[in-house]
């Protein structure tokens, strides 16, 4: 019998998740495609950043920090988690944050995640001297 009460637990508690927004302030970046808003850390859906432990990566992130930080965003969360993190789509006055980080040439599109929306946004630098993570293929 408790078997099933889990189960009604977890359909019922899942489209309450799907589709949530969360608006705070950004406490901490991570890196460019992940940052904590109120206390609630969110990976950036379709988003390919370059890992810290580079240069590049080093960069994505400092550029991140002084868009975000300490600044209100609101995010859609699409019910996905990876890690600890909740996946989500945030906005900064009503703009894509993951659009204004490929943008500006400190991210890739992830299509398999996105869908292609950030595509005719990547910069030709960014793509020489970025590798795409081979999930975003």
């Amino acid at each position: 019998m408790s078997w099933k009460i889990v189960f009604l637990a977890v359909l019922i508690s899942g489209p309450a998740v799907a589709d949530r927004m969360i608006e705070g302030r950004v406490t901490v970046v991570r890196d460019v495609d992940t940052i904590v808003v109120a206390g609630t850390p969110v990976r950036l859906n379709g988003l390919d950043g370059p890992e810290t432990s580079t240069r590049i990566g080093r960069e994505a992130r400092a550029f991140m920090v002084q868009l975000v930080r300490g600044k209100t965003v609101s995010c859609r969360l699409n019910g996905d988690r990876t890690y600890d993190r909740w996946v989500g789509v945030c906005y900064l006055d009503g703009r894509d944050i993951a659009a204004i980080a490929v943008a500006n040439g400190h991210a890739l599109d992830c299509r398999r995640y996105s869908g292609g929306r950030y595509r005719d946004l990547e910069t030709s630098a960014a793509r020489s001297r970025s590798q795409r993570a081979g999930y975003c293929r």
